[in-house]
Order: structure tokens, then C-alpha cells, then sequence
């Protein structure tokens, strides 16, 4: 209902739904902006705590469960579904933005001329993309992810946000429950929505270059009417068989396609930018990660990294119930590193190739992404991929990939959105998959028209501050849960020491 409430509003009254996504998206960012930024930092303190304690040693599904996936196949899942169109969408524009719009912190020079000669703006350009698509975003997604998995596979309760809450805390009102569970639903559809919204605008910048589709509402209707169409064959088809090979084919083409820009690029100011960036962020990490703007007069970061903290929390009910669902097997400890460190690394590598590839011409070579990425953010990887040789066929399997993430955006958040509505169910209904599958492609498309990439911000703002609070919740529960699981092993490993060397004796 609320969704419908949201779609219809968007369509019907397009001028008033763009002026309450302004109000909303100032609201939250200007408000509330520390409370997300203190919270995505305590959630990724949790995940670190679970991982060096002797929590970390149990094992999902219980001591002798067995992985149902392979761990190539378990990545690539991972990454197809918590990343997916926006390492398309901002892989180059956001460097680049970052870099000739430099925020006022201690690491940059926003009064710096622009664009060549500025080394300082394009190393901090990187530090701030690394800080917005690493450990932060993966934290979130672990925290609610190993939630969902334990309680649904080692205490037999349905797969949602409200069962996880009544098994923490056992007083939960039964209103409190069931209302998480929709709002979850709510963060889903609308962060779901808005990657959905960033994927057809880019596809559409793509067939404009290469068919001459002009860039409008009408055409990015129909691209997400025509993707949505196979994210409902795609969902319709289930987990092993639509989604699975999607995510398998996407990362072998994402692979590819980043290999053949590092090996036609600068390769070596790659490999430089690599390290060197892994190092400053490091370095920065704790400046970054709790910087709040308070000493300047700037709203920079309401629209970046408030933003992504939002976007990512409003993709977490999302991505956490997908990971859940296809991490039976894993132990604690195998989890958050595997959710953590691999799709961060190969985030950062894919960062680097793009995103340093695009400084490299603007710092060393015939320049001019700057204007093009301000002008258009949708255009920015086809203005780069113009400096490549074979760029129309580099654009086409861009669009493709994007094509692709958008499929699996759209078909995983669908069944995920289907499992909650059904109360947790892991076979939701044909007909609720679909529906889902619809009434997202819906929603993306009527945020676009009513307001542009302003109302996909804000759709992903709306969910995503209530649902941080939801997620704070969530990490204290997990704590007591999964202590109590690790005691419980450990007693039971003592139990069967001590029978071991009764029956030695005996023997």
C-alpha cells in the first residue's frame, strides 16, 4: 500500500513529490547526517568484534552444516547483488566529481584551479571514493546478513528483520514486529528503486551515443519497462537457476571489461594508484570515517557520503536477506571476512582502474571528463571510454553489464521483497515475486520522472535513517545470540572431550 501511495504520488503530482524529496533529502542529511555516520561506524565495529572473538568460530546452519555454494560462486553473488550498477554509474564520475569539486576537509584544496596540476585534490578525490565503496557499505550488509542467516538456519525462524528482533529480545510487541518487517519492505523497494533509477539513466546516455535514443522520461520508461520484463523472467526462474547464472555471467564480463581498460590504459600509474591508495586510506581512515563537515559551511556531504550511509542502509534488508539465504555452511568468522574483505578489494580495484584512469586524463592527458561528468553524471563512462581505441564496442558491453546488474538488482530484490512479505518464507509464491518485481520497476521509474536523481537520493533517505536504528538493534542482539551460541559450543565440545577420554580409559 504505501508503495502504490508513493508511485501514484510521483505520477499524479510530479511537481509537489519533487518538492517533498528536496524537504526530505535536506531534512535527513542537514538533521540527522551524525547519527548515520556514528551508527555505519559502531556496525562496523561489531563486525570486527565478531570476527576476533571466539564468536566467530560458529558455524551457520549449526557444527557440521556444509557451504550450498562454492566460494566463486558465493562471491559473485555477494557482488552482483550489493554493488551491481553503481560501480557503472560512478566508477568514473565520482572520482572526478570528488576531484573538481573538492569538499573542505584537512586532505584537500577546494580553491585549487582546475583541472591539471592538482595532485593533492586527486589522491583525497580516491581516498573519498575508497571511503564511500568500502569496509563501511560491506559492514552494513554483514551485520544484517549474519543476523538473518543465524536465526533462520541455527534457530529454525523465518527469514525476516521482525523474527531476528523476537528471538533478541523475546518482549517485543508483536505491532513492533510486524511493523519492521514493512518498513524493511519499504527500504527495500525504494533503495532498490533508486540504483534501478541510476541504471536506466546510464543506459540511456549509452543508446543515445550509440543509436541516437534521445535522453528523456519516456525513454528511460521504457528501458526500465523492458529490464523489469526480465528481472520478472529472471526471478520467475528462482535462485539457482535466473539469478545465479546472471551473477556468474556479470562478474566474468565486469572482469573483462576492467581488464581490457587497465591493459589499454596507463597500467603502471595503476598499479601506483592501487597501492598508494590502499595506503591513503588507511591513513585516513578514522579522519574520513567520522568527519561531519561542522567547521564549514558547506552541505557537500549530505549528497555523497550521508547519502550512500542512507542508501546502503535502505539496500541492507536487501542484500542482507540474500546473503543470509546463500550463506548456509559459512562459519561467523569466514562470513564477515568474506563479506567484507573480498568485495571491498575488488571494489577498490575496480575504483582504481576507472577512477584513476579518468584522473590520469585529466591530470596528464587531453582532459575535458570534468565538464562532461558536471554537465551529465549518466554520460560520464561513455566520455571516458572516448579516449579508447574500439570506444563503440567498449560502450556497447558497458551497456550490456549494466543491463545485466540491472536484472539482478531488480530479480534479487524482488524475491528478498517477496520472502518478507510472505513472513520470512524462503519459497515465496510465483505470483508475489512477480509482483514485487513490478511494482519496483514502477516505483524507479516514477522517482525518475517526478524528480531525477533528487528523488532517487531522497527515496533512499526516507528508509534509511529509521531503518539505521533498526540495524543498531540488530548488531546488540546479534552480540547476545551469538554469544550465547558460542558458549553453548564450547560446552558441548568439553562434553565430548571428556566422553572421548572415558572411552580412551575404558578402553
Amino acid at each position: 500500500m504505501i508503495i502504490s501511495i508513493l508511485i501514484a504520488f510521483s505520477i499524479l503530482i510530479p511537481e509537489s513529490a519533487s518538492e517533498m524529496f528536496g524537504v526530505v533529502q535536506s531534512f535527513v542529511s542537514d538533521d540527522f547526517g551524525w547519527l548515520l555516520i556514528l551508527i555505519v561506524n559502531l556496525l562496523l565495529g561489531t563486525c570486527f568484534y565478531l570476527a576476533f572473538t571466539r564468536i566467530g568460530e560458529v558455524r551457520i546452519g549449526g557444527r557440521h552444516a556444509k557451504p550450498e555454494f562454492n566460494r566463486l560462486t558465493w562471491f559473485s553473488m555477494l557482488f552482483g547483488a550489493g554493488m551491481g550498477i553503481g560501480l557503472l554509474f560512478y566508477g568514473v564520475a565520482e572520482p572526478i566529481m570528488h576531484f573538481s569539486n573538492a569538499p573542505s576537509t584537512a586532505f584537500s584544496n577546494p580553491d585549487a584551479a582546475l583541472p591539471r596540476g592538482v595532485f593533492g585534490n586527486a589522491q583525497h578525490a580516491m581516498g573519498l571514493t575508497y571511503l564511500h565503496w568500502g569496509l563501511h557499505a560491506w559492514g552494513i550488509y554483514a551485520i544484517i546478513g549474519l543476523a538473518l542467516a543465524f536465526i533462520t538456519f541455527n534457530r529454525k525462524k523465518p527469514l525476516s528483520i521482525g523474527a531476528f528482533l523476537k528471538s533478541a529480545y523475546p518482549k517485543t510487541p508483536r505491532v513492533v514486529e510486524l511493523g519492521v518487517d514493512v518498513l524493511a519492505i519499504v527500504a527495500t523497494v525504494c533503495g532498490v528503486a533508486a540504483s534501478l533509477g541510476f541504471g536506466a539513466s546510464q543506459i540511456n546516455a549509452g543508446l543515445e551515443l550509440l543509436f541516437g535514443i534521445e535522453q528523456n522520461g519516456e525513454s528511460q520508461a521504457w528501458i526500465i519497462a523492458a529490464v523489469t520484463l526480465l528481472a520478472t523472467i529472471s526471478v520467475a526462474l528462482g535462485l539457482g537457476t535466473g539469478i545465479r547464472r546472471l551473477s556468474e555471467l556479470n562478474l566474468s564480463l565486469a572482469v573483462c571489461f576492467a581488464l581490457i581498460v587497465f591493459i589499454v590504459g596507463p597500467t603502471v600509474f595503476l598499479l601506483d594508484g592501487f597501492v598508494q591508495n590502499m595506503g591513503y586510506y588507511a591513513q585516513r581512515f578514522i579522519y574520513l570515517s567520522t568527519w561531519t563537515e561542522t567547521y564549514s559551511n558547506d552541505n557537500w556531504q549530505g549528497s555523497w557520503t550521508v547519502f550512500y550511509w542512507a542508501w546502503w542502509v535502505s539496500w541492507s534488508p536487501f542484500v542482507g536477506i540474500f546473503i543470509a539465504r546463500i550463506s548456509y555452511g559459512r562459519s561467523v568468522r569466514e562470513f564477515i571476512f568474506g563479506v567484507l574483505l573480498v568485495p571491498t578489494l575488488f571494489t577498490f580495484a575496480w575504483m582504481t582502474i576507472f577512477g584513476d584512469s579518468a584522473l590520469y586524463i585529466e591530470l596528464f592527458g587531453n582532459g575535458g571528463l570534468s565538464e562532461a561528468v558536471n554537465a551529465s553524471m549518466p554520460d560520464a563512462m561513455f566520455s571516458f571510454l572516448a579516449n579508447y581505441p574500439f570506444a563503440t564496442a567498449l560502450s556497447a558491453l558497458a551497456i550490456v553489464i549494466v543491463v545485466i546488474f540491472f536484472v539482478t538488482s531488480a530479480d534479487s530484490g524482488a524475491l528478498v521483497t517477496a520472502m518478507i512479505a510472505s513472513g520470512g518464507s524462503q519459497e515465496a509464491s510465483f505470483r508475489s515475486r512477480v509482483t514485487w518485481a513490478i511494482l519496483i520497476g514502477c516505483l524507479a521509474a516514477a522517482l525518475l520522472g517526478s524528480g531525477g536523481y533528487g528523488a532517487l537520493q531522497s527515496a533512499a533517505l526516507l528508509t534509511g535513517l529509521p531503518f539505521a536504528l533498526v540495524l543498531m538493534a540488530m548488531a546488540f542482539g546479534l552480540i547476545r545470540l551469538l554469544g550465547q551460541e558460542s558458549r553453548r559450543l564450547e560446552k558441548v565440545l568439553i562434553k565430548e572431550a571428556e566422553d572421548e577420554q572415558e572411552a580412551r580409559a575404558a578402553d
